[in-house]
Order: structure tokens, then sequence, then C-alpha cells
């Protein structure tokens, strides 16, 4: 949310194991079992819809700002070092073809 607005309200929902909830039409969240602190869930989204822990979506959103504060400088150098044609693999693909007798 951007600088000054408030976070959307928190819905409080209670599901007992095996119990689900649906969040739109395609996304549903289902408790699979209950073991003392520990609940373990299951998400059926569409594949284009990215599912993260919190943790982990954090992080990626952390290395995310980090890359874009990053100096040009050093990416220039650092693409400097990579030797031109290194990661291009369409002459060797080419090149497996003729030899298969393709």
């Amino acid at each position: 949310m951007g600088a000054g607005s408030k976070e959307a309200p928190l819905l409080v929902l209670t599901r007992k194991a095996n119990q689900s909830i649906m969040i739109g039409d395609g996304i549903e969240v289902s408790v699979l079992s209950i073991v003392g602190e520990k609940v373990r869930i299951g998400i059926q989204a569409p594949r284009d819809v990215a599912v993260f822990r919190k943790e982990v979506f954090v992080e990626i959103q952390a290395q995310n700002v980090a890359a874009a504060e990053a100096d040009p400088a050093a990416l220039d150098e650092a693409l400097g070092a990579i030797e031109p044609g290194s990661g291009d693999q369409s002459d060797g693909g080419e090149q497996g073809r003729q030899a298969a007798g393709g």
C-alpha cells in the first residue's frame, strides 16, 4: 500500500481440519491437518498466481530492491567479463543436428 494509506482490514475465519475457504473464483485454501500448534494448509490456485510463504516473499522483494539499486557501472563491468557468445547455444544446436545426420 502507498504512503499514508491504511492496510486492508484482516478477515479472520475459523476452520477445522478438512475445511476450506475460497478466495475469488479460483483459489481454494484448505486446512489439511492440525497437530499441536502446527497447521498444514493446502492451496489450489491457477498457475499464473504466485504463492509464497511470507518470509520467502519478503526476501524476494528485498533482493529485487537491491538489484534495482545496483551500481550500473558494476553491472557493465560484470557484463564485460562475460565472453561474447559464451551463453549462446544456437550454433551448438545446428552442429548437433548435422552430427546426428539431420
